[in-house]
Formats: C-alpha cells, sequence, structure tokens
C-alpha cells in the first residue's frame, strides 16, 4: 500500500531496540542526530531507532515521537524523551540527507482471531511478574486491556528478545514470546531472591 510507505524518513541506528509504548531517553550529541531531531521537534514527525551492532543494521525497527526535551545544553547537545509508535521495515537506505534516512514500509499485523487463552495466560503471566517485582498488584481492567507490546515495553528484556518482538506480525505470536520471557523473568528474580536470602544468612552464594 502506498501510503504506508514513506521516503526521507529519519534513522537512528543504536545498540537498543525500542517497542512501541516504550519510552525511550536519548541523549543528541552528534551534528546530523542535532539536526534530525530539530527538524523532527519543527515538524512534529516521527524518527526511527534501529539495532545497530557489528552484525550491522536490522531492517525492521521502530518509530518514536519526541514527547518531551528534558535538557538543552549551551553546545547544542539535548536529552530527549521519546515514545515508541509503530514498526516499520527499511526498504531503502538514503544517503542525500544531513542524516541517515530511507524509504521504509510501516507494518501491520496479519489478520487473525484474537486467542483468548494465549491472552489471559499472558496476562496473568505480566501480572505475576510485576506483583512479584514491585511488591503492587496491576489493575484487573488495565491489565485486561494491555496488548503484548504495551506489556513488553515496561520490562527489561534483551536486545534479541525485543527485536523477535518487532520481527512478528502477529498479536497472538507476540503474546505466546511475551508469556515465555515474563515466566523467564519470574525464574531469574526467584533465583535472585533465594542468593540474597542466603548471602544474608551465611555471607556465601553456593551455586550447585
Amino acid at each position: 500500500m502506498p501510503d504506508r510507505v514513506v521516503r526521507d524518513f529519519p534513522l537512528f541506528p543504536l545498540g537498543i531496540v525500542a517497542l512501541p509504548h516504550e519510552l525511550v531517553r536519548l541523549h543528541i550529541f552528534e551534528e546530523r542526530y542535532r539536526t534530525m531531531v530539530g527538524e523532527c521537534l519543527e515538524r512534529g514527525s516521527e524518527f526511527g531507532i534501529v539495532w545497530s551492532d557489528d552484525e550491522g543494521v536490522r531492517p525492521v525497527g521502530c518509530a518514536v515521537e519526541i514527547t518531551d526535551v528534558l535538557e538543552r545544553m549551551d553546545d547544542g547537545r539535548l536529552n530527549i524523551l521519546t515514545r515508541g509508535t509503530r514498526p516499520f521495515r527499511i526498504v531503502d537506505e538514503q544517503h542525500d540527507l544531513a542524516y541517515p534516512a530511507g524509504t521504509v514500509e510501516f507494518l501491520t499485523d496479519k489478520a487473525e482471531r484474537a486467542d483468548t487463552r494465549t491472552q489471559n495466560a499472558a496476562h496473568e503471566a505480566y501480572g505475576e511478574l510485576v506483583t512479584q517485582a514491585t511488591d503492587h498488584e496491576p489493575d484487573a481492567d488495565e491489565l485486561t486491556a494491555m496488548t503484548a507490546y504495551q506489556m513488553a515495553a515496561t520490562v527489561d528484556f534483551g536486545l534479541d528478545a525485543k527485536q523477535g518482538l518487532l520481527d512478528l506480525r502477529s498479536e497472538n505470536a507476540r503474546l505466546r514470546l511475551v508469556t515465555r520471557l515474563f515466566r523467564a523473568a519470574m525464574k531469574r528474580l526467584d533465583f535472585i531472591e533465594r542468593a540474597q536470602e542466603r548471602a544474608r544468612s551465611n555471607g556465601r552464594v553456593r551455586f550447585s
């Protein structure tokens, strides 16, 4: 669909993965990205965060909107707060602007029926994780309305897991993945709590 394909879309390759609904703080110091952010602020437009490492730039990233300029420094550097909006795929890279850019296609999910059991399992696992990590039980109505992206945006997963969520074009598949991730996170919390308890009791942590 032509209206889903956008040219001259600003791209910010970083060593992070952003998800829709996730709040991401960024420190902008390079001249090209200061120019990019300045144009986005002026136009009220988005830019895209794409994960870049030794293996290169991933083809699927997440668009973000600037929600707040936290600090402007005398030398032109900025601290900004952004929020993830929607996933995209890089169709073609561009090198004719003052900053990295590309032609991107904004991605939509495939048509499918929501799986109630899958939704319930994800919400239950997320609720248990939040309660265990914060001693605060999420509101039941708010929890029921949360998507996989909304839940995952509040949990610090590894980059591979977050990229995997971005790559999926099925909400049911994302819900199944976050359920596994939440349960794995709970196991790690259990281990940490047991290790801390042992450390408090005898000053040693034994691994067996």
